[in-house]
């Protein structure tokens, strides 16, 4: 997990640091969220998940989220980081709704960076290339949350693959993306 994480937080900030002003209103393959939106989101969560990882308590008035693309970027950077220190994955932590075990918080940041990651990739233009080992622990995790995700709206309804898809591609069917998908 850990592994996976950092290089998911490094793949997504090369791609964060690439974002330009004019390209904040482009669409994503998410329906509802741009470029902006999802770096907004992310500005939420990444933060939300160092502490988690650090198990530190959540303060007292809500934080505004990061906005800017160079800001979202190091905070993935940080947050890998956090999730890195030997007892961040033990335990229990506040994160998103409430307590959660430390693996799921893990997970769910896991699988942020992941799919939002290639979703402004593809915002973008870009590449998104995730190694095997980290590909197939993203397919894990998606499985995973998957049930719970589609219930609450995060993700969309399954989409097929071909047979011999990548674990990566074969994520993003069960999160309800289409792999080839280009705007």
């Amino acid at each position: 997990m850990r592994t996976a994480l950092s290089e998911l937080a490094t793949l997504f900030a090369a791609t964060a640091g690439r974002i330009t002003p004019d390209q904040l209103d482009r669409r994503t393959p998410c329906p509802d969220y741009s470029v902006g939106d999802l770096l907004a989101h992310l500005g939420g969560i990444l933060p939300d998940s160092e502490r988690a990882a650090r198990k530190e308590p959540r303060p007292a008035e809500p934080v505004p989220p990061l906005t800017d693309p160079a800001a979202v970027a190091r905070a993935a950077e940080r947050t890998a980081a956090a999730w890195r220190a030997p007892d961040a994955l033990s335990g229990t932590t506040e994160f998103g709704p409430g307590t959660l075990p430390a693996e799921v918080a893990a997970a769910i940041t896991l699988q942020e960076l992941a799919l939002h990651g290639w979703d402004l990739a593809q915002a973008l233009g870009l590449d998104h290339p995730v190694g095997e080992s980290t590909a197939k622990t993203v397919l894990g995790v998606v499985e995973q949350l998957a049930g719970q995700a589609r219930a609450n709206g995060s993700y969309g309804p399954p989409v097929d693959v071909p047979a011999d898809a990548g674990p990566f591609d074969r994520a993003l069917g069960a999160s309800g993306r289409t792999p080839a998908r280009r705007p």
